[in-house]
């Protein structure tokens, strides 16, 4: 019997991006429904089934974290943009620089550069299904652990870390371990911390409790100055008014081999304990492995089994919710490696 209470929907799928702008050119987008495959792959051989369906949750669990105005342009983005005689799926190419107007330009094309962060967030006809399904997995995470102390998956895509409460980016589009953690608070724990092992600095979670004291965000992630998003995740960044203190940040080196991350995952955790949280929402990223495409960190898969023991020994109610994680076969095994050092 397994420990860990797994949340999934095929939905998931139907979110699937034909192309993205990367580095000049259009190619295949690295996030899309070929993730999951490998990742079920993963799970399956190490024993992991019998997934559960989420539940359907009010769309108030969403809007706790982010605007209603911003909601309601993902919803409607791919109906306007066939409306104005756009071709293809939504693509945001122009954004706001340094003047961010109260209300957003009335054509379709200016709406999505208004709401983006980055240019690879594409909107399908049928991506908020995907994006809202993600939304009930992390919220059914949430309620299981609140209901029972026990540890569970939200097994989801598209992943959630570098959406904004106003902004989508990185293939984000809903802040799934923000409203996890909101959904806790709004349970009743006093205090939740959010463990960020993405290769990648989850900016948008950042962003959306960046001057709260009663929810501690730390992230282990590629540096900033060389690394997506590249405008957020250093070290100074600690928070603001009365939330300076509850923000870690701990950016890292190409070609970091494990050593040097766990050192700088120990800190981390010693913050979590010193905080007092009473849950534990991880952003589990397992694009850190030495062969993702898109990543630069070396670890290697027995190490993803050794840093899951080390945040389950916190020994808190801990929702794993999935996020980056590309192109090879081994993600799969990397998050079976995670969920296996739970016990």
């Amino acid at each position: 019997m397994n420990p860990m209470k797994i949340f999934y929907t095929p939905d998931h799928i139907h979110h699937a991006p034909a192309q993205e702008l990367h580095r000049g050119a259009f190619v295949p987008s690295h996030e899309g429904p070929h993730r999951m495959d490998m990742l079920l792959a993963g799970l399956a051989k190490h024993g992991y089934d019998g997934f559960t369906p989420p539940n359907a949750y009010p769309m108030r669990d969403i809007l706790s974290v982010h605007s209603h105005p911003y909601v309601a342009f993902l919803q409607n983005a791919w109906q306007k943009w066939q409306d104005a005689g756009y071709s293809g799926d939504v693509l945001p190419m122009t954004y706001p620089y340094n003047v961010r107007r109260a209300e957003p330009p009335k054509d379709i094309d200016g709406e999505a550069g208004y709401y983006a962060a980055s240019a690879d967030c594409v909107i399908t006809e049928t991506s908020w299904s995907a994006i809202k399904a993600g939304a009930d997995c992390a919220l059914s995470a949430a309620q299981y652990i609140h209901d029972t102390g026990g540890t569970s998956l939200a097994l989801t895509r598209p992943p959630g870390h570098h959406a904004g409460r106003e902004y989508m980016a990185g293939y984000c589009y809903l802040n799934y371990a923000a409203i996890a953690a909101q959904y806790m608070r709004d349970a009743g724990a006093a205090k939740v911390a959010i463990l960020d092992v993405d290769f990648h600095h989850g900016n948008g979670t950042q962003d959306i409790f960046y001057a709260r004291d009663d929810i501690f965000f730390a992230s282990l992630h590629g540096e900033p100055d060389y690394h997506f998003p590249y405008f957020w995740g250093h070290k100074d960044e600690i928070g603001s008014g009365i939330g300076s203190g509850f923000n870690a940040n701990y950016p890292l080196p190409a070609g970091t081999h494990y050593s040097a991350w766990k050192e700088a995952l120990m800190s981390a955790l010693e913050r979590i304990t010193d905080f007092g949280a009473d849950a534990l929402i991880v952003s589990l990223g397992v694009d850190t492995f030495e062969n993702d495409p898109i990543s630069s960190f070396k670890l290697k898969t027995p190490d993803y089994a050794d840093y899951g023991r080390e945040i389950a020994a916190l020994n808190l109610p801990s929702v794993l919710i999935m996020e980056g994680g590309y192109g090879v076969p081994e993600i799969g095994d990397n998050l079976a490696g995670v969920l296996s050092g739970f016990g």
